[in-house]
């Protein structure tokens, strides 16, 4: 436990890798947001330590997400280290159209300046565990699905782009099939296993207005007859927690409030 401690005050020290979906203007963090982070990442160690599971669909509240009815805006998979709690997630670059993957602890994953203070997770079955942790304790097949080309609304079935959801359900499907090698056999498995993406209605202003004052916003990649009559189809946490226990590959939601 106080190994786990001592990694928690580390990423006091630490940078943010980047801002998911933001810009990267300088604004020093506060004494207070930092002390929530740590607060909450302390709780959720506890908790997933109490849980006695080795793999969990971790999210936060990251942005307000609420006009389109969508709680949490970013998932990582946290998995079971001998040192504590690992989480891999995708992280877009600053706003920008490019993006990476980090392995960061808990402490990391919510001093991100969230908008509520509040973490969430399904705990898979004990086969889709098995699998997972196997894949993320062997980091090559774990990354390999990543495409550095970022959108935030990126295509549910598409490969042009890839968002930070998109990334998380992608790589369990890859966990799941090892006959996969590609995002589009991923996609397959995800397909065949009922999974169903958010719809969001955006109109043509709003579409215009996102592409012209974003570079990490794309409408391209979806095809023009969903386009066009306004229908984005994209990866929300939201729709990977309602899946998950849908079709019985997870237990119900855990919600940790600060």
């Amino acid at each position: 436990m106080a190994a786990r401690a001592s990694l928690l005050l580390i990423c006091m020290a630490l940078p943010l890798a980047a801002q998911a979906g933001r810009s990267c203007e300088q604004k020093p963090m506060t004494t207070e947001s930092v002390v929530r982070g740590l607060n909450l990442a302390s709780k959720t160690m506890n908790a997933l330590d109490a849980s006695g599971a080795k793999v969990v669909i971790l999210a936060r509240a990251g942005q307000d997400l609420s006009k389109y009815s969508i709680r949490y805006s970013h998932l990582g998979l946290a998995y079971s280290t001998p040192d504590g709690w690992r989480v891999i997630h995708k992280l877009n670059t600053c706003g920008t159209s490019v993006s990476n993957l980090y392995a960061q602890g808990l402490g990391e994953f919510f001093l991100d300046d969230p908008w509520r203070y509040e973490a969430a997770w399904a705990i898979p079955t004990s086969i889709v565990q098995d699998k997972l942790h196997t894949l993320l304790s062997h980091g090559t097949r774990a990354v390999s699905l990543h495409q550095p080309e970022y959108s935030l609304v990126s295509y549910v079935w598409g490969t042009k782009y890839q968002q930070s959801n998109q990334w998380a359900i992608e790589t369990l499907a890859l966990a799941m099939d090892p006959s996969a090698q590609t995002r589009s056999q991923a996609q397959d498995w995800l397909q065949r296993a009922r999974y169903e993406p958010t719809t969001l209605t955006l109109r043509p202003l709003t579409r215009l207005g996102g592409r012209v004052s974003s570079a990490n916003v794309a409408f391209d990649d979806h095809p023009d007859s969903k386009r066009f009559a306004d229908k984005i189809e994209t990866v929300t946490a939201d729709s990977v927690f309602a899946w998950l226990e849908r079709e019985q590959l997870a237990g119900p939601l855990v919600v940790l409030p600060e």
